[in-house]
């Protein structure tokens, strides 16, 4: 099944489904007409979701690779948080559950968190293990 996410129109109200593909698009409700924003915050995936979203993407995707019991994972998220926000149709934003997903966390040899990856054409490009601050995760996209 393709992943498609909601999103609703601030002019009407309608949900709208996006698929994996037009996430960092500026697109139109199919209500009203009116604009719809790209993805503006991250995106907590499962594996399938995660493989589409990462090859099908025409951005930069930063990955994050979180538990919820790690303490520097819950510093990382509010910059993670804004990044996604600044970088709103330049980039999209995953968040990948390490306890949840572990198949992922394995597949990219994930042996520390908070641990960010970064894809462009559906491959990893750029990988940094602990924190980082913000401007640097926004130069690893740009």
């Amino acid at each position: 099944m393709a992943f498609t996410m909601i999103t609703h129109c601030s002019a009407c109200g309608t949900a709208n489904r996006v698929p994996a593909g037009h996430l960092a698009d500026h697109g139109r409700c199919g209500s009203c007409k009116g604009p719809l924003e790209p993805v503006s915050a991250p995106i907590d995936v499962d594996a399938s979701a995660f493989d589409e979203i990462t090859s099908s993407a025409k951005v930069p995707v930063l990955v994050d690779f979180w538990a919820a019991w790690c303490g520097p994972c819950r510093m990382a998220a509010p910059e993670v948080q804004k990044l996604a926000e600044e970088m709103k149709g330049r980039s999209l934003v995953l968040k990948v559950d390490t306890e949840a997903q572990p198949e992922l966390s394995m597949r990219y040899r994930i042996q520390s968190i908070p641990n960010f990856i970064v894809f462009r054409g559906g491959r990893p490009v750029h990988q940094h293990a602990g924190l980082a601050p913000r401007s640097e995760m926004r130069r690893w996209l740009e």
